[in-house]
């Protein structure tokens, strides 16, 4: 192949050989993908009908919850289908696409994450200029910010990297299309920019991760400081999950993308990466609700009021037949 031009489509990485193994692969993604819909989407659901939920701080949860859900139906549904139908293929610009938004949703969440993270700590360093900092206006700014972030940094990247020559093989060493795996299929030597581009953005990545390290510090020594049991649970009940996203978040997709050449092998790179693309966003809405007293009753009066509805519907259309 001389060219990218040439290239129609790229072929995945097969979770396995044997027919039962890539049924059972199915039906696990299936599970994962959709109870990463049902919490996400009760969240969403949720932050939008409460209005004691329209808090920054549930609002910025409701964003991370959209891109949870983009960036979890960005990869799963096509390696689903590719299981379920014995098939490695994706298209060119299939390949593209899902370079593009799982790219955009990644780079979105750890804008969106590390917003989160200064929201906790003017909440509870600064409490007395919260309103002032994270006005409602000031929330919408933050927010467009983060996704318009991912977006430019996305554009940039995914053309850069898809204008290289691609004349190695169109086997990618993934079960999804990402950058780093894209550049590997490169013959030429003008990867090397993208690869500069990709130091830069682990750079930028760092200082928001010093940035969240830092926010954490002056939280936990303000909290330490809360004369009032009370206050002190409501304030770790309201970081600690958000830690727990974070560090799960950082911790996968670092090794991910800077482990050493010695540690690669097909095996560990699946792992890894459905460690970091798959499993937060199904897990994210469980570390939130579980130690989250206000969600976990908005939730409850939702879901009963839920219930209530399709009781009365029942009855109602039991008492006219």
């Amino acid at each position: 192949m001389s060219n990218s031009s040439s290239i129609t489509e790229f072929l995945l990485l097969a979770f396995a050989d044997t027919r039962q193994l890539q049924l059972l692969h199915f039906w696990l993604f299936l599970g994962i993908y959709l109870a990463a819909l049902l919490g996400n989407g009760l969240i969403i659901t949720a932050v939008a009908c409460d209005h004691r939920l329209h808090t920054p701080m549930y609002f910025f949860l409701l964003n991370l919850s959209l891109l949870d859900l983009g960036s979890i139906s960005t990869t799963v549904p096509k390696s689903m289908a590719n299981s379920l139908w014995d098939s490695r293929a994706i298209s060119y610009w299939g390949c593209a696409a899902q370079v593009f938004f799982f790219t955009f949703l990644f780079v979105a969440e750890y804008c969106v994450l590390t917003i989160m993270a200064y929201d906790r700590y003017v909440a509870i360093c600064k409490p007395l200029h919260y309103g002032t900092l994270l006005g409602s206006r000031a929330c919408v700014h933050m927010a467009a910010a983060a996704w318009g972030s991912g977006f430019l940094y996305t554009l940039l990247h995914t053309a850069n990297t898809f204008s290289l020559p691609l004349c190695k093989r169109n086997a990618v060493d993934q079960f999804f299309c990402e950058i780093p795996q894209i550049l590997k299929l490169s013959c030429s030597r003008s990867y090397l920019t993208e690869v500069g581009l990709l130091v830069l953005s682990a750079c930028l990545a760092f200082g928001c991760f010093v940035f969240i390290l830092f926010s954490y510090v002056q939280i936990f020594r303000a909290v330490l400081r809360i004369p009032s049991e009370q206050g002190c649970h409501k304030a770790f009940s309201t970081c600690l999950p958000h830690l727990a996203v974070v560090s799960l978040f950082v911790s996968t997709a670092a090794f991910a993308y800077l482990k050493p050449p010695s540690l690669t092998s097909p095996v560990l790179d699946l792992v890894v990466a459905v460690l970091y693309s798959v499993v937060p966003p199904a897990v994210n809405p469980l570390l939130y609700s579980m130690r989250n007293q206000e969600l976990k009753d908005a939730l409850q009066k939702m879901m009963s009021g839920c219930f209530s509805e399709a009781i009365n519907c029942l009855f109602f259309s039991t008492e006219h037949t």
